[in-house]
């Protein structure tokens, strides 16, 4: 093996600024042999028979892989493309180039740690060093306050703590020369799959193509400093995350998902917008959410496979309804209660639904129809272009009553939220074309409309529009 070759392994890191363990490997003064591999596991189905990486997921991931391989060959190198099992690939590449050691970032899920084990073990095995480095989160592990096993269970007191006593790293640098291979064979580089791949279909263009974000680096940093600097938006965050037309939400989380934007680059560009432009709430707002991040991935790393287990970390025995053809009307947006049915046809149109709206249909799954929590994490996990996998796990464990909130309680009635997010009906009309003739908030629920009056506006409940599963609360009973 030599020792003056490392791979450098991407996964969720898919950057090339601010990336730790891609300097790590630079600073070793190494030839650099940058990696990713499409791990097969990503399409597989799911007990409820669900892609675990759905079509619009699928999309922005290669899309972002296409940008780091655009990214290296402009520093005169390229991106190693693989197909199949991590372990498997990433070891049979590094003995072919007779590779000394490889970096990668390091995770906290258990299926992502497994492949790690299996990694270091083989590589191990055939005379390989291994390497990971900590950079998911906006503060250092290293920097904690307390060990992670005695992370806070309320997030308000872990945000005070760190808050309080952390000080946030700065960003590193962005290279400007890599050291690449001269005589890389250009047969090993791999191609780029397509969504046909993976057996999926090309996501539908329509009206609500507006949320439609493009992966990889370069855009997520243009789409940044476009929110924020030329739009000059961040300022307003606070009021309108809930209703995001302008999509900060989605393009900020989608890019940390899969890391084409680091959280403290993020940071570091807010400090700056308050600095030079303004300095509130809603600048604040976007830190918080952040910390937000932060929190499930480090009670994640705590409570491990708690989080996905239907008793969640509070092991409250398990009492929930497994109703199909009701979930899949829930995930198809035809429940009969239309503001749920509006925000997941978004989801399942643009891969994105608002902060509000995820809390909405949350709610409406798992307290009205009373499903299993975990079916409603599975099918965000296959759709959610911002998806992540701590913060998803975490905040429905939260909605189920089974996770970190010290209220028992987390009820959303839908028709007060429709009344303070959505009263003059403009949203239903866009996402629901079927109810559009339905004028203001009575759109909302239009079972009070009388037959007559629906007969008059060409709708028929059960046929044109689905009634309502659950009979929804009056805003007088909210």
């Amino acid at each position: 093996m030599s020792p003056n070759r490392v791979i450098v392994w991407f996964r969720n890191d898919l950057r090339i600024a601010d990336n730790e363990t891609l300097i790590k490997a630079i600073q070793s003064g190494k030839e650099i042999v940058p990696v990713y591999c499409f791990d097969l596991r990503m399409w597989a189905k799911t007990a409820l028979g669900l892609t675990k990486t759905g079509a619009i997921r699928t999309k922005f991931l290669i899309e972002s892989i296409r940008n780091l391989r655009e990214s290296f060959q402009k520093l005169g190198g390229n991106l190693i493309i693989l197909q199949g099992k991590p372990e498997e690939e990433v070891i049979k590449l590094a003995e072919k180039l007779k590779v000394g050691a490889i970096f990668y970032s390091q995770e906290v899920t258990s299926e992502e740690k497994t492949v790690d084990k299996s990694l270091e073990s083989a590589a191990f095995a055939k005379g390989i060093s291994t390497e990971s480095f900590w950079q998911s989160t906006l503060y250092h592990i290293d920097d904690l306050p307390f060990p992670v096993s005695q992370t806070p269970e309320v997030f308000t007191h872990f945000r005070k703590a760190v808050e309080k006593l952390v000080k946030i790293r700065p960003t590193g640098s962005t290279p400007s020369k890599i050291n690449f291979p001269s005589d890389l064979d250009p047969s090993l580089l791999g191609s780029l799959p397509s969504l046909q791949t993976y057996g999926l279909e090309k996501p539908a263009r329509d009206v609500k193509s507006w949320m439609e974000v493009e992966g990889g680096e370069h855009s997520g940093i243009g789409r940044l400093r476009s929110y924020f600097w030329e739009k000059d938006l961040l300022k307003d965050y606070k009021e309108t995350r809930n209703a995001d037309r302008d999509g900060l939400q989605l393009q900020i989380f989608a890019m940390a998902g899969i890391g084409c934007i680091s959280p403290r680059l993020i940071y570091e560009e807010v400090k700056r917008y308050e600095k030079e432009r303004k300095k509130n709430d809603s600048t604040y707002w976007l830190i918080f959410e952040l910390i937000w991040r932060d929190y499930f991935r480090f009670i994640a790393k705590k409570h491990g496979d708690k989080i996905f287990n239907i008793r969640g970390i509070k092991n409250q025995e398990d009492s929930w309804s497994r109703d199909k053809s009701q979930f899949e009307a829930w995930t198809e947006g035809m429940t009969g209660v239309p503001f749920v049915d509006a925000n997941m046809r978004e989801l399942n149109a643009t891969g994105f639904m608002s902060n509000r709206g995820r809390q909405i249909v949350a709610s409406f799954l798992v307290n009205d129809l009373g499903i299993d929590w975990t079916w409603g994490a599975s099918y965000f996990e296959s759709q959610l272009i911002d998806y992540d996998v701590c913060s998803n796990w975490g905040n429905w464990m939260y909605v189920g009553g089974v996770g970190n909130d010290p209220r028992e309680n987390r009820y959303f009635n839908v028709l007060r939220q429709a009344k303070n997010y959505d009263r003059n009906g403009d949203y239903i009309r866009l996402m629901i074309p079927e109810l559009q003739a339905i004028k203001g908030f009575d759109i909302h629920q239009p079972w009070d409309l009388s037959t007559s009056q629906l007969r008059s506006l060409k709708i028929q409940l059960g046929h044109t529009y689905p009634h309502a599963l659950r009979k929804i609360p009056t805003l007088e009973k909210a």
